[in-house]
């Protein structure tokens, strides 16, 4: 079988799209970072390699430092796709980041999408 097209695309052209929608919803990308930190362990300078270094999703998620134990407690619907039951865990890990810049964008406070 082959593998899902999200897989190789551009992580920096997925990043933007987080960005544009957080902003559009009057959060912050810095917002965005911390939650793309949170879940995979990279600091601002790491994040920063990645999207300029022009890495695919794949690559991005593979070379995470560390991704977050409490990721498991992400629950809920993205895209019309409950993301506690997606299968490949690849797909199941960006469906985790979708989720939670969704929540984000939807006004939820920080320290609950963190799952703090």
């Amino acid at each position: 079988m082959s593998e899902h097209k999200i897989f190789s695309m551009p992580f920096a052209k997925v990043y933007g799209c987080y960005i544009d929608k957080a902003q559009r919803k009057g959060r912050s990308a810095e917002e965005v970072d911390t939650i793309i930190g949170w879940l995979t362990g990279y600091d601002a300078s790491g994040l920063q390699q990645q999207v300029e270094g022009g890495c695919d999703i794949k690559t991005f998620f593979a070379d995470a430092p560390a991704m977050q134990p409490k990721r498991e407690l992400i629950k809920g619907v993205v895209c019309g796709v409950r993301v506690e039951t997606v299968e490949d865990p690849l797909m199941r890990e960006i469906r985790y980041l979708d989720k939670l810049v969704d929540e984000l964008a939807k006004g939820k406070a920080m320290a609950k999408i963190l799952r703090q």
